[in-house]
């Protein structure tokens, strides 16, 4: 078995695993169990691809760290389908102590990637990816209680994504910046703090705005700066078709058949 499909293949088996054991111990149906397996089957393809296409033979330390973040991701994934879809009520215990520790995991990635000298654009990728699902899964599961409003805090990352494919100038590589992850962070513990439902629901409300409020200033500052550094518009030159004069050859040209002002030549 080659060595690049060893670590998504191992990942999507204890994906199945962890689905197992949420199966016997709170319960997951048949929504549950068809999204993890999704998630944990389109994880594993996307990782296969990525190694491939970054040339690298393995997972590095960081990525195993991130990978362990996105089993849990995929359990909260199966916890909230199954909760939305069928309608089987969500054991909210389980379901904040999986995406607590999805959310610490996420400071641990990046410092091991350093200290093993194993920073990639591949591990970038992959966390960023982990938490984009995280915040959307749980945005899916505070709507029916706080309203569909929230939802723009999980879609608003796609929202951008599909929008620098319209627009190529949103396309190009931001700079790093510490508040952009800050941002995110703040995100997750929110939706968190929603999902628990330990807060009184005025006070839940506004977390959640104060954390979309957050995350609209992260996005239009990254967007302003793009449209700032976006290349200027280039205007094709005109080309003008040579029409050689027929008729009479002029000997001498009089000063009266001169012109006024200076015309195109057709020559």
């Amino acid at each position: 078995m080659s060595t690049v499909r060893t670590g998504p293949q191992i990942g999507m088996l204890v994906q199945v695993v962890l689905l197992g054991g949420l199966a016997a111990t709170v319960g997951l149906g048949v929504a549950g169990w068809l999204a993890g397996l999704t998630y944990g089957a389109v994880t594993c393809l996307a990782l296969i691809r990525a190694l491939r296409r970054a040339g690298s033979p393995r997972l590095g330390p960081a990525d195993w760290v991130t990978m362990g973040r996105g089993l849990l991701v995929g359990a909260v994934t199966a916890l909230i389908a199954d909760a939305l879809i069928a309608g089987r009520p969500a054991p909210t215990a389980v379901l904040v102590v999986l995406t607590g520790v999805a959310l610490a995991l996420d400071a641990v990635d990046g410092k091991v990637a350093r200290r093993t000298g194993t920073v990639s654009g591949l591990g970038a990728r992959f966390d960023m990816e982990v938490d984009s699902i995280l915040v959307l899964m749980l945005s899916f599961y505070v709507a029916p209680s706080v309203g569909v409003w929230v939802l723009a805090i999980g879609l608003m990352r796609y929202a951008f994504l599909a929008a620098s494919w319209v627009l190529p100038w949103m396309d190009a590589q931001l700079p790093p910046r510490y508040w952009r992850k800050v941002v995110a962070a703040v995100q997750g513990i929110a939706l968190a703090v929603a999902a628990s439902q330990l807060l009184p629901a005025p006070v839940t409300l506004l977390v959640l705005l104060a954390a979309l409020g957050l995350l609209v200033e992260s996005f239009g500052r990254d967007v302003a700066w793009l449209w700032r550094r976006r290349a200027p518009r280039t205007v094709s030159p005109i080309v003008v078709a040579t029409v050689p004069l027929r008729g009479r050859p002029l000997d001498r040209v009089e000063e009266r058949d001169l012109p006024p002002a200076p015309v195109l030549s057709l020559r």
